[in-house]
């Protein structure tokens, strides 16, 4: 055999073997996805079949028949919709009052440079890594003190700067992403650094707004522990904290009416994200905005 034919049938070899090799990557990979994936839809499944079956069990299983009976014992005033109208409300005003702060506090740290910026950053990257659970103790004493415990405009306060440093991050990164001197034609023209905020910057980071409106609604809408220590009065409960009575004494659990208070407690998120998806889909049209 020539030295050439050798050279080609080595070069030949080494491709398939470096072909097998990433072959069993990929099917490796893939086989990790799928264990995670399913991971992911034995919970869905057993809501989604516990909700019909009128002998609903821990098991995830066929349904012996299929009823409505859980969704009618769910759908009352007191087990459901206020709730759920009080998880609106502060979800609803939290996420609001998260985005508009987020963005006045975002706007100087993209726009405007000093030694500051840098550390500021870091103090916010540091606040969203500090548990709720730690800093609770010293929020209820504040709360109690300053005549704001058991009010919904008191969480909403707290919900809202729990969620603000992150929110504040996440801002800041897609407004990077806005041509300044689209702002600079505004100013020259006359307009304020507010009135360039909101009239050119934020609808062109309309996707970053709607990440961040998302992010912070999903955070709020499912957490247990802050409403729970903040809201006294069982009428001012949301539905987070009120998921928490179909767990009776001694172990006892209405399975069915759970799986059904959980797929309509999952639906108003499900909505939000159905309504601001194209806004999540959608890039920067800043396509010739800055030539000429």
């Amino acid at each position: 055999m020539s030295p050439s034919t050798r050279s080609v049938s080595s070069r030949s070899l080494s491709t398939r073997s470096l072909s097998s090799r990433r072959t069993a990557r990929r099917l490796a990979a893939d086989a990790g996805l799928l264990v995670v994936a399913v991971a992911f839809l034995l919970p869905l499944a057993w809501v989604v079949l516990s909700a019909v079956d009128p002998h609903a069990g821990l098991r995830v299983k066929t349904p012996d028949g299929v009823t409505l009976e859980h969704f009618d014992a769910i759908l009352t005033d007191e087990i459901t919709f206020t709730p759920l109208l009080n998880s609106l409300v502060l979800c609803g005003g939290a996420t609001a009052l998260t985005v508009v702060c987020a963005a006045l506090a975002a706007y100087p740290l993209s726009r405007y440079r000093s030694r500051l910026n840098r550390p500021f950053l870091l103090t916010i990257l540091f606040a969203t890594s500090l548990p709720i659970t730690a800093i609770m103790v010293p929020v209820y004493a504040l709360f109690v003190r300053v005549n704001l415990i058991d009010t919904m405009q008191g969480t909403i306060f707290f919900f809202a700067a729990s969620q603000l440093p992150f929110a504040i991050w996440l801002m800041k990164n897609f407004m990077d992403g806005v041509p300044k001197e689209l702002e600079e034609a505004a100013w020259t023209d006359g307009a304020s650094s507010l009135q360039s905020l909101a009239r050119i910057v934020l609808p062109l980071m309309g996707p970053g707004v709607a990440v961040v409106t998302v992010f912070s609604f999903v955070m709020m809408w499912g957490n247990f522990f802050v409403p729970f220590m903040l809201l006294l009065s069982p009428d001012l409960m949301p539905a987070s904290v009120s998921i928490n009575d179909f767990f009776g004494n001694r172990g006892m659990v209405a399975y069915g009416q759970l799986a059904a208070f959980s797929i309509v407690y999952s639906t108003p998120v499900i909505l939000l994200y159905v309504m601001i998806s194209r806004r999540l889909g959608a890039g920067f049209a800043l396509g010739g905005a800055v030539k000429g």
